[in-house]
């Protein structure tokens, strides 16, 4: 029962999310940026303001709507980002070992000791704020967890028959990796991925709450905190609803990867009952 309500809950918090993402033009009420009005500064919610209106007269509920947009976007491709270097690095390490092993437990561990968010505010401060900027110090500071369970998967799996076999029909080791390796893996990749999502969710935050994420006025929930900051006690509505918006879409992911896992992973449900 545990199982069937974390992956449910958790895939229904991301679809919503998703969708109010995509159908943004549609469920918003007012332009996000355009549409501001001193007239309306600071109106608590209400049936008109449904999250009430920031210091400029624009409407919350609109600019947490399309921030969705930046979350996601930047969640979903850093941990492409992610995934492919992690998986590219620990599948070529624990299938070749030897010398190239030891180069990328080197990195792997270099990149662990580091605390991922100081690195990215390291590349951010090189490159500069922005949506692009944002996406490359995400994707090049959390590949080292998927590195990790790529390598353990394949130093377990390269011994199996299937594999031998496969070496005696003559693939290559491009081939082996891909065909024979990849697929036996997808389980616990998929789970890391999906926690690795409301991890760069997360970060985003952090990041556009430093002033390195989106550039106002564009909406991203970590900048819709920032600019709240001053207001918390006057307007707490400001930050109420970006901040629940984050906490419902990192809160939903986490269930999501725990129940993938436990479907995944029946050793790890057969553990914890």
């Amino acid at each position: 029962m545990k199982l069937r309500a974390n992956l449910v809950i958790g895939g229904s918090l991301f679809a919503l999310a998703i969708l109010v993402g995509l159908l943004a033009p549609w469920l918003a009420h007012t332009d996000p940026v355009m549409d501001a009005n001193l007239m309306n500064a600071e109106e608590p919610p209400s049936w008109t303001w449904w999250f009430g209106t920031d210091d400029q007269g624009r409407d919350i509920y609109s600019r947490v709507v399309y921030g969705a947009r930046v979350s996601l976007t930047v969640g979903i491709i850093s941990q492409l980002i992610n995934s492919v270097i992690g998986v590219a690095l620990g599948l070529s390490a624990g299938y070749f070992g030897g010398w190239w092993d030891d180069v990328v437990n080197a990195l792997t561990n270099l990149m662990l000791a580091i605390p991922s968010l100081i690195f990215a505010l390291a590349i951010m401060a090189v490159l500069g704020p922005g949506l692009t900027s944002l996406l490359i110090a995400l994707g090049l500071t959390n590949w080292s967890f998927t590195c990790r369970i790529a390598r353990a998967s394949a130093l377990s799996l390269r011994s199996q028959g299937y594999v031998q076999a496969a070496t005696v029909l003559g693939y290559g080791d491009l081939r082996i990796m891909i065909t024979q390796l990849l697929p036996n893996m997808l389980g616990p990749l998929i789970v890391i991925g999906t926690l690795g999502m409301g991890s760069a969710v997360l970060s985003e935050a952090a990041l556009s709450f430093l002033g390195l994420g989106v550039r106002p006025p564009f909406p991203s929930w970590g900048s819709m905190l920032s600019e709240a900051r001053e207001q918390i006690t006057t307007a707490p509505w400001l930050s109420i609803f970006p901040g629940l918006a984050i906490f419902l879409t990192v809160l939903g992911l986490n269930l999501l990867g725990d129940g993938l896992r436990d479907i995944l992973d029946p050793q790890s449900r057969s553990r914890r009952t």
